[in-house]
């Protein structure tokens, strides 16, 4: 492994040859995308190629330190990590004062233009020195609180310090998965948002304050407008509203059904029948995806259920054998396969023998043959699914590996999350599951259609208003709309408003519940995921197109098409170099440059009719939709919280 120091040389080595007037200059920030003077187009792709080489060993060496961290959470670990992010800031700012001593606005090459308009944004490394060491360090804290949290187990009535030691992965979400206990869920609930949010909530107020002060000296207005310029789309928040409001009609079906599935399970006295649904419910800790309740909902409870968790076991299924399933599949596609080494460097389950940050993630290592993957897998149909969209984004690195080091990104955040989604779609379809032998025969009927569509719902659906609101609620932060002093409240405002959620118990500003959910401490936008449900359908159908599938959409699987390979490995291949629209126009044969939210409203429509006669005599909609007061149940309050939270006395 490179060691810190080399770093430092390559700082010195990257600028050796260039004029001593440039390298020592220190230019002004608060603008966005500087250039300079030097109209020398030749000197700049010269500089352009000799960056390449230079920043993949140094970002080689900074994704090191931080798979070492998150595979293996030590003081050390973490230490070294900070250290090197601190020295790529170094780095990053000498390559910024290079890069934006060209006049690259007016060079011919737009190639060109687009790389030099990445390097001049500065990010984070346009703090002064101290000011970014203390940004680093809170990140790394938020981070370690939120990958350490442990809970008391709700089962022991007078817990001992050794009893409060229940993680998240697993334990905290199969509790919230399988429990149908009001009380132990309400509790695991509670004291997970408890015991990650609150801790890091002032940590969090002064990160925004570090953060928008780096965004106004890259030029933008704020952090959250940082965050949006990555998708080259100057109606961003316009189309986000517009998406939403086209999908709100379907999710209004669905929630109200599955409220009144919850009413007869837990009764009027826990569920409000025309409100919100408590958060706790859900079968999520964030209520993001409702899946895990299918038992208490499916339409047709009787027929064949889709969820192969159970063959999967019988047949000896392992975390190595699932994601060799999700690398056949795109083989099959006459995609590339993951190099040999993949299987060695992974972690593709959870170690016994130490602390990891459980959080699957797929990992370039920026030298175009290290990629790996960090998911603490269990052999469950829902790690399967999760298998194949972190192997999308492999599949990503591989298509792109050829690209300059800028360009080395997705078309949007967006798209990178969204490759491996639109593989899955083909993937849980029941044609498609016995084909790999994991599904039964089937009846193909209508019931068991409406049970698989609706499955789909409670995990695509269910999560849209979730994956809007989390960063529109810290759009708002980061631009002071909300007030340091009200971040609980407008929290709360957002859930309600748009996912139909209320808190199960009263929550106030000692609270930071969106503390609880990971992207939060961890600094990752979240909008990316909103945006990728969106254009997995929109890939799904144009897959589907080029593979000459005819017939509904629900029912598509792409598995062997090498046509539908070719049309996705052309949109890949271009990485970042060229704007997300123009990548939609590719995919789409020209038709847009926009997400569509047709192409899942289409997917749905049979669920839709389904759901407009189930819910004829029900209400749409609930309490505080548009903006009233919703309150926790006093006598929920009184009868189950007070006899709960004693349970958090410590002997």
């Amino acid at each position: 492994m490179m060691k810190l120091s080399g770093t430092i040389i390559l700082v010195t080595f990257l600028f050796l040859g260039y004029p001593k007037d440039v390298q020592g200059r220190r230019r002004s920030l608060n603008h966005k995308y500087l250039q300079g003077n030097n109209t020398d187009e030749a000197a700049a792709l010269r500089f352009l190629v000799d960056y390449d080489k230079k920043a993949s060993v140094v970002c080689n060496f900074v994704m090191s330190s931080q798979w070492n961290y998150n595979t293996n959470i030590t003081d050390v670990n973490r230490q070294q990590m900070q250290e090197a992010q601190l020295e790529y800031a170094k780095f990053q700012k000498e390559v910024w004062k290079l890069a934006t001593s060209f006049a690259w606005k007016n060079f011919r090459d737009s190639s060109i233009r687009r790389q030099f308009k990445v390097l001049s944004v500065l990010g984070r490394a346009a703090l002064e020195d101290d000011k970014l060491s203390e940004l680093q360090k809170l990140l790394g804290e938020m981070r370690d609180s939120y990958a350490q949290t442990k809970i008391c187990d709700y089962k022991i009535e007078k817990p001992k310090r050794s009893d409060c030691n229940l993680p998240l992965e697993p334990d905290l979400t199969r509790i919230m998965s399988k429990s149908r206990d009001f009380d132990e869920l309400l509790f695991t609930w509670k004291a997970w948002h408890d015991a990650s949010g609150q801790p890091i909530r002032e940590k969090f107020n002064r990160y925004v304050e570090l953060s928008n002060e780096a965004a106004s000296l890259n030029g933008f207005k704020d952090h959250g407008d940082y965050w949006r310029s990555a998708y080259d789309t100057p109606d961003f928040e316009e189309q986000l509203e517009n998406l939403w409001y086209s999908l709100r009609p379907l999710y209004h079906q669905l929630h109200a059904y599955v409220r009144r599935k919850l009413v007869q399970e837990y009764g009027e006295d826990k569920i409000d029948p025309a409100g919100p649904i408590p958060a706790h419910l859900l079968g999520n800790m964030w209520a993001q995806s409702w899946t895990n309740i299918l038992d208490l909902t499916l339409p047709f409870p009787e027929k064949q259920s889709i969820d192969v968790t159970e063959a999967m076991m019988a047949q000896g299924y392992t975390p190595s054998r699932i994601f060799k399933m999700a690398d056949d599949f795109f083989a099959s596609l006459g995609m590339k396969s993951v190099p040999e080494d993949f299987w060695e460097k992974s972690m593709l389950w959870k170690p016994e023998d130490r602390d990891v940050v459980c959080h699957a993630s797929a990992w370039d290592f920026c030298d175009r043959g290290d990629f790996r993957i960090k998911q603490c897998t269990e052999v469950t149909m829902e790690d399967f699914v999760t298998a194949h969209h972190e192997m999308g984004h492999i599949q990503y690195y591989l298509q792109y590996v050829d690209q300059p080091l800028v360009f080395r990104e997705g078309a949007n955040p967006g798209f990178h999350e969204a490759v491996g989604d639109a593989i899955s779609l083909s993937v849980i379809t029941p044609s498609h599951l016995r084909q790999v032998g994991l599904l039964n025969k089937a009846e193909d009927d209508y019931e068991n259609d409406m049970n698989f569509l609706f499955t789909m719902g409670m995990e695509k659906i269910a999560f849209m208003p979730f994956g809007y609101l989390l960063d529109k609620w810290r759009w708002k932060v980061f631009s002071g709309e909300i007030s340091s002093e009200r971040l609980n409240e407008a929290w709360w405002d957002y859930r309600i408003k748009y996912q139909g959620i209320s808190p199960p118990v009263n929550r106030t500003e000692e609270n930071f519940d969106a503390g609880a959910k990971y992207h939060v401490p961890s600094n990752i936008p979240y909008i990316r995921y909103f945006v990728s449900f969106v254009l997995q359908f929109q890939l799904h159908q144009a897959m589907c197109d080029a593979a000459g599938y005819e017939g509904p959409l629900y029912k598509c699987d792409v598995y062997k098409s090498k046509e539908a390979g070719r049309l996705l490995s052309s949109v890949l291949a271009l990485g970042s170099a060229k704007p997300s629209p123009e990548a939609i126009r590719i995919l789409t044969n020209g038709r847009t440059t926009k997400m569509d939210a047709a192409p899942i409203l289409e997917y749905f429509e049979p669920l839709m009719r389904w759901l407009e006669e189930e819910n004829a005599e029900s209400p749409l909609g609930w309490r505080g939709e548009n903006g009233a007061d919703v309150k926790t149940s006093i006598g929920v309050l009184i009868t189950i919280v007070l006899p709960i939270i004693s349970r958090f006395i410590l002997e």
